[in-house]
């Protein structure tokens, strides 16, 4: 088998990163529209991120935030994002690259992506509906349920039903149409 010089793997998964970079660009410029709401999850020891030392502690590897109701001050770049969260009533800004985005979810619409953290060289869809066998929900760490349980985030539940009628996003969606 031949090498892959081009490495499409990288191309790939930078073009997927921009659909994550669009969205939110828009919810930026003009707020969350309808029911639409992301969970956004990074790897926390990614060059880049900035967060407090205090949730450094809390997710010493990596962490899931939840763009609802209550962030302000979003602000995305080409190569990130930054925001204002509320952890157990303290304010919090995060600044994410988004070479750090491990998964991205709208549970509104039961659309999601999957980074692959090993390499940071490549992506997969995420199937939600488990019709090519069990993908997991993107974790959500909480060591401190109490504190993730207000703004910011949501704790973990392993017992939550998967939501049905997912789609499953194929390279196809982004190519251009004749």
């Amino acid at each position: 088998m031949a090498d892959d010089l081009i490495r499409y793997d990288v191309l790939v998964q930078d073009a997927l990163r921009g659909v994550v970079r669009k969205v939110m660009r828009e919810v930026a410029d003009g707020g969350l529209p309808g029911e639409h709401h992301f969970y956004v999850a990074f790897d926390t020891t990614a060059p880049g991120v900035r967060m407090s030392s205090r949730l450094r502690q809390q997710h010493p590897q990596e962490m899931t935030i939840v763009l609802q109701h209550q962030f302000w001050d979003l602000a995305v770049s080409e190569h990130g994002f930054e925001v204002g969260l509320s952890f157990g009533g303290v304010p919090e800004r995060l600044l994410v690259p988004f070479a750090a985005v491990k998964g991205f979810f709208d549970p509104s619409v039961q659309f999601g992506l999957q980074f692959d953290p090993a390499n940071n060289a490549q992506s997969t869809p995420v199937d939600l509906a488990g019709d090519q066998g069990a993908v997991p929900a993107l974790p959500i760490r909480a060591e401190d349920e109490a504190d993730e349980a207000t703004d910011g985030a949501e704790p973990e539940k392993d017992d939550e039903p998967r939501p049905e009628g997912a789609e499953v996003v194929s390279l196809d969606a982004f190519r251009k149409k004749p």
